[in-house]
Parts: C-alpha cells; structure tokens; sequence
C-alpha cells in the first residue's frame, strides 16, 4: 500500500491554532487582566503628569527644561527599540520568555529610580534620573512590541476591548487608592524627595508582581511566523511593508502627529500648581482625578472599540484630549482643574487603548511585531521631541503657547485619520 501523508495541511494547522487559543483563553484572559491591573498601577505612579514631573522639578531646582529634557531621554529610548524587540521575537515560535527577561530589566530601572531619590543629592538625583528614564525607555520601547505581539496571539481581536477596558478599569482603581495614599501620608503639605522615593518603591513592587502573572500564560504556536533574518535585513523591508499597506502607513504618520500633542502633559501640572500649589494633597487628588476618570473610560472604550473599531475610539479620545487642554487655558481654578484633569486622563487612556490595538488589526499576523515596531518606533520618537520642545517652548514663550501648540498638532492628527484611514476592520472584511 502507498504510504499515507500525514503531514497536516496549512489549513488544519491554522485550524489547530485557532483551538488552542480558544481552549485557553479564559486562564489567558485572567493571566493578562491581572499582570495588566498590576503593573498598570505601578506604571502610571511612575509615568502620570503628577508625580514625576513635581518630583523632577524639585531635584532641578524648578527647571522647565529639565523636566522637558527627562521625559525627553525617556521617549527617545522607547524609539530605538521597537525593531529591534520585533527582530527578537518574529522569528520565534513562543515569545513569552523574552518578553520576561526584557520586562524584569525594565523595572529594575524603576527600583533605581527609587533608589536615586532615596541615596543621592538633588544634582546626582537628576543625573542619574535622566539616565534611568532613558534606559527605562529603551527597555519599555522593545517590551511594548513583545508583549502586545503575545496579547495578539492569545487574545481574540473581538475580546481584546474588554480586556483593555477591564484591565485598565482595575488599575485605575489601585492606582487612585495609592495615589492618595503616597499624596497624604509619603508626601504632605511639603513633599520631599524621600516621600517621592518612596512611591516608586511602591511602583517597583506592583510593577515586578505584575509581571509574575504572565508565567501562567499558555501560549500557543503559530503555524507561521516570520523568517530569521536580520536586524539590518528586516529594516530595509519595512519601504515594501508601507507601500503594501497605505492605510497602516497613513495610520502611523498620524499616530505620531498626534503623539507630538505629548509636549503638554508634563506641563499641565506645572502650569496649574502656579495657581493651586503642588502640595502632596494636591498631587493625590489631581492623580486621582486622571486615573478613576481612566478606570472609569476604559470600560467605555472597550465597548466602544469591541462595537465601532478603535477608529472610532482613536477620533473620540483625541477630541477630548482638544477639549481639556483648551479648558485649562479658559480656566485654571482648583475644582475646574480637578475636571479638567480627568478628561484628560479619560482621553490618554482612550488614545493609548486605540492606538495601539488598531495598529494590530492591519495586514498579515506574521508582520505584527514589524507594524507594532514602526508605529511604536515613530511615535516614540514624536514623544521624545514633544517634552523637549514643550520645555523650550514653555521657558522662552510660556505654556500657554504649549497648550495651543498642542492643540494645533492633535486637530491635524485628527484630520488625517478622519480623511485618510479608514476603519482596518471593516476594510478586513471587505477582502
């Protein structure tokens, strides 16, 4: 008898595929709802345009710049990386035990952040800052591609707005909770810089437990993925990649105009505490504010996006964000700013949610770190000009021209996705 093949075809091993993501993903589903309402809190203590902008502030001697230029360093370090997080894992069946070793670097950048405020002088303390964010950016530019990649294997498209929305709704609550507790009780009336040490500790410690609950993560092996090749081969693909997908290429243009609207988020503290102070208290209710308005949005942006496509989410989230930065310029009284910080924490959250889940949905699976790369990449590097310019721009010409500057940037951000992207999902569909 003639031997039988059996081999399985493409079509049975896609098949395999798509039953073990099924089979798997309710412990999947928890796995990530737990790392992401973890290591949200720990990240968002750190990265809010609270506590890291006063705490920069005060090391610098109250330099505009200086603020500027750190969040600056962080972002350009978030812009090297993406390709080369890509170029890691594309080739690689399982993606998981990278993404731990790149995750557990990247909060130990954290821990030395708390330890630099805690052990060194104003002037070493700012040095060292600044070095630190910006390895803390190299770190996050790369862990951002490998664990979005993981989340799009696992996580069906069509359930990937509830677990955002869920996920970030858990972690706003934390993060408000311990907020008002680090504001209250670590930095009183006159925060110092053992009180901000402190909170990043605070920040380390839900950060690395977060990342533990990716470890019960079953993933599963793609019947594709791309070829090995290298770092300098897989860059100059990325001119062939842009002209096959027009719309993803007009997307990440966009994507890092509107990013560039990043220059004001350090300076709307700054600019409110000339009329309302930046005492401890202050700073609590002010995070507080943008994190509870972004657990509470996240959940509406999930459903917004599982219904209407993160296109739509994308168009929302940045009107409100036009909407907030115009209302501080109107008003900066304590009870409006309060308001006015929680839409603009309900708007960032929106604007992160959507853009990056709608970069996943354009093109084929196997070019998903490689799209994740680009568009993280030029985003990054958006946001590490924007605080730079915002701080040139505030010292020599004040914030409010970094409001309206800002504003400016998002409108055309705006404009460019209403007129030139169209929904991915729907465009999926119609091939």
């Amino acid at each position: 008898m003639p031997a039988i093949d059996k081999d399985p075809s493409a079509e049975q091993l896609e098949a395999r595929y798509k039953v073990a993501i099924a089979r798997d993903l309710p412990r999947n589903f928890a796995a990530h709802l737990l790392h992401g309402m973890l290591g949200q809190t720990g990240f968002r203590l750190l990265t809010a345009p609270t506590f890291l902008p006063a705490f920069i502030l005060l090391i610098s001697g109250g330099s505009d710049l200086a603020v500027g230029a750190a969040l600056a360093l962080q972002s350009l370090g978030a812009a090297i990386t993406p390709i080369m997080g890509a170029n890691l894992i594309e080739h690689r069946q399982r993606v998981l035990p990278i993404g731990m070793v790149v995750g557990a670097t990247m909060r130990l950048m954290v821990l030395g952040i708390a330890l630099a405020a805690f052990l060194l002088p104003p002037a070493g303390a700012l040095i060292a800052v600044m070095a630190l964010l910006t390895l803390f950016g190299l770190f996050s530019g790369a862990q951002m591609v490998i664990f979005n990649v993981l989340l799009a294997k696992v996580i069906p498209v069509t359930n990937r707005g509830k677990l955002v929305g869920m996920r970030n709704f858990l972690a706003g609550l934390t993060t408000a909770a311990v907020a008002w507790w680090g504001g209250n009780y670590l930095l009183g009336d006159t925060p110092e810089a053992s009180g901000y040490a402190w909170i990043f500790t605070i920040a380390f410690v839900m950060t690395s437990t977060g990342l533990l609950m990716l470890l019960a993560v079953r993933e599963p092996l793609p019947p594709t993925v791309a070829p090995n090749i290298s770092l300098r081969a897989r860059i100059r693909q990325i001119p062939r990649l842009l002209r096959q997908d027009p719309a993803f290429t007009r997307f990440f243009a966009a994507r890092a105009l509107t990013t560039m609207g990043r220059m004001a988020l350090p300076f709307y503290i700054l600019y409110a505490g000339k009329s309302i102070g930046l005492s401890g208290s202050t700073l609590a209710v002010l995070t507080i504010a943008f994190t509870i308005s972004a657990t509470a949005s996240n959940l509406l942006w999930g459903f917004l996006s599982d219904r209407y496509g993160f296109r739509f989410s994308f168009l929302i989230s940045v009107a409100l964000w036009i909407a907030a930065t115009a209302a501080l310029l109107i008003n900066s009284q304590y009870a409006v700013v309060i308001v006015i910080f929680a839409a603009i924490g309900a708007a960032q959250e929106g604007f992160r949610l959507s853009s990056v889940n709608m970069t996943l949905e354009f093109g084929h699976r196997d070019d998903i770190p490689l799209r994740l790369a680009i568009a993280n990449s030029s985003s990054e590097f958006a946001g590490a000009l924007a605080p730079l310019l915002g701080g040139i721009i505030a010292v020599s010409l004040g914030y409010e021209t970094v409001f309206l500057a800002t504003i400016g940037l998002l409108l055309a951000g705006v404009i460019m996705v209403l007129l030139w992207v169209p929904e991915p999902r729907l465009s999926r569909h119609s091939k």
